[in-house]
């Protein structure tokens, strides 16, 4: 039994994953914004949209509280953004979000997944290496950063046969 209620109410159901459609581009940029200091902007979510990555966001009683975007091609797959509302890091939704992109990237075949976090993240760090993710390079000034540029740390995980 879990002792977190929050916790145990997400493991519940009282959130919902579904794809992420026109509609929701103002609730995902209001979170987007508030998230970092260095957001997407809507051009590049509706960019990936009409490209058909996947796309989804995470709903709590009607409103969006993270979203998650993929991209597959090649046997590869790319976790491209993946976000949950400031306030409501800490209760599984980031994990969730990802265990469901990783399950649509084996569903695409594809036989690796990488991403890119800033190394200023380390709870992001903590996630991907949680769920089975690996450090595998870095990207020099690849962030665009308060008074410059940050690099990139770039994970992997091969994605075996479940």
């Amino acid at each position: 039994m879990n002792a977190n209620p929050r916790v145990a109410l997400v493991a519940a159901g009282v959130t919902s994953l579904r794809p992420m459609r026109d509609t929701d581009l103002d609730a995902v940029m209001a979170i987007e914004v508030r998230a970092y200091p260095f957001p997407w902007t809507r051009g590049i979510f509706r960019d990936c949209l009409h490209a058909g990555y996947s796309m989804w966001v995470h709903e709590r009683d009607g409103a969006i509280v993270g979203y998650g975007v993929l991209s597959v091609a090649v046997g590869e797959a790319h976790v491209l953004n993946l976000c949950t509302a400031p306030g409501g890091e800490g209760q599984g939704l980031g994990q969730r979000m990802l265990h469901a992109l990783l399950k649509i990237a084996r569903s695409q075949r594809a036989q690796r997944v990488f991403l890119e976090v800033r190394p200023s993240n380390p709870r992001a760090i903590d996630l991907y290496q949680r769920c089975g993710f690996n450090e595998i390079g870095r990207r020099p000034r690849y962030y665009p950063a308060t008074g410059g540029r940050e690099d990139a740390i770039v994970m992997a995980m091969e994605l075996l046969d479940a």
